[in-house]
């Protein structure tokens, strides 16, 4: 996963600022809060969240559907 430096900041800083936080969030869409100079949590805005599982359900649909066409065969002798 890239991550933009400009994304970070740190938990220190988001206890105190947590509106500097937020703005940041909603100018670049998430931020990466870091404890003990690790990453360690997302802050992400809400409207991307449900497109992320948005992408992801499409993604799980996809799978689902090629998993059934591959082994419709089986899938139509179960079904007796």
């Amino acid at each position: 996963m890239l991550v933009n430096t400009k994304d970070l900041i740190s938990l220190t800083e988001a206890n105190q600022n947590f509106s500097k936080v937020a703005r940041t969030v909603d100018e670049k869409g998430s931020v990466i809060i870091m404890k003990n100079n690790t990453p360690r949590y997302v802050l992400i805005d809400f409207k991307k969240l449900e497109q992320l599982e948005i992408s992801v359900n499409e993604r799980i649909e996809s799978l689902a559907s090629r998993i059934l066409q591959d082994n419709l065969e089986a899938f139509k002798e179960l079904a007796k």
